[in-house]
């Protein structure tokens, strides 16, 4: 049995529901999933969760994400990227500085309320909004608070004189639920000028990253060397301290039986063989149950 995480680098065109095809299609595995979706049109970081790792998929969806993206300055669409219908176009005569830009930005970081954009996945009365939009139906798009770490342009921005647009660069840390989208197109509210996103490509997501992250095709094509591509259980952990069990403390565990531990963390990575077999969560003086993984291997 394969139990990891298999870090994809998505190309565009691709839905994660697509990649998950593809990989349970390659690879003759049903209990795969992946953790935080990406839009076709987004590239980057796609952690699959298989085998016991399927359990860690509501985990891997609280990480934090980071983004790297363009932006352009001058008009505004629907979808708040550039794929979707113009909605309000302003030529720019003069070049935005660097320093404003990032000014504008720096007044979403922090914890704000968000708004996500008509085309998106989230679910209005058992519909997705984008269904409404492509419907032509309004409808109330529901308000959510996310937390944004870091927004910071990258380098100076581009001016087109010609176009009367400016594009810029720019890097995301940000909390689960966040649209990116959504962040691009509100600096018209500090700008003053329509905005919309161009490009974006996520650089990590559930603890790992782009030099983890190997492509669709790659793993498809030698489907026989997923074990070379493939990223440990544990190494979702990291973070966590640490505890060897003993032979008298394993069948314990084993059994899901509450446990007396020296340490004051509030979750710890049980150990038994060199591979994580729980994780256990402090509730007074004893430690209980909180994730079983008795297959990690």
């Amino acid at each position: 049995m394969i139990n990891g995480i298999l870090v994809i680098d998505k190309d565009k065109g691709m839905t994660s529901a697509d990649v998950v095809y593809h990989l349970r299609k390659a690879l003759h595995i049903r209990k795969i999933g992946h953790a935080g979706t990406l839009d076709p049109d987004v590239t980057g970081v796609l952690p699959i969760a298989i085998g016991q790792a399927t359990k860690l998929i509501e985990l891997m969806h609280t990480q934090n994400k980071k983004y790297e993206g363009t932006g352009i300055i001058g008009y505004a669409t629907d979808s708040y990227d550039v794929s979707g219908t113009v909605l309000e176009s302003e030529k720019i005569t003069a070049p935005i500085s660097k320093e404003a830009i990032q000014q504008a930005m720096q007044s979403f970081v922090g914890e704000i309320e968000q708004v996500p954009p008509i085309y998106s996945a989230v679910r209005v009365n058992g519909k997705h909004l984008y269904e409404y939009a492509r419907a032509g139906i309004e409808v109330e798009r529901p308000r959510r608070q996310v937390q944004v770490y870091q927004y910071d342009i990258k380098n100076d921005p581009t001016f087109d004189k010609e176009k009367g647009e400016e594009s810029f660069d720019f890097q995301i840390e940000c909390s689960k639920g966040t649209y990116v989208r959504s962040l691009v197109n509100d600096l018209k509210t500090e700008l003053n000028v329509p905005a919309v996103m161009e490009s974006l490509r996520r650089t990590a997501s559930s603890g790992f990253d782009l030099s983890q992250a190997v492509k669709l095709d790659e793993v498809i094509n030698a489907p026989g060397k997923i074990t070379d591509f493939i990223q440990p259980i544990d190494a979702f952990f990291k973070d966590y301290e640490y505890i060897n069990l003993n032979d008298q403390q394993w069948p314990k565990v084993k059994n899901g039986n509450a446990i007396v531990l020296k340490t004051n963390a509030k979750k710890v990575a049980l150990r038994y063989n060199n591979s994580i077999k729980a994780i256990y969560e402090k509730d007074d003086h004893m430690y209980h149950p909180f994730l079983m993984l008795l297959q990690n291997q």
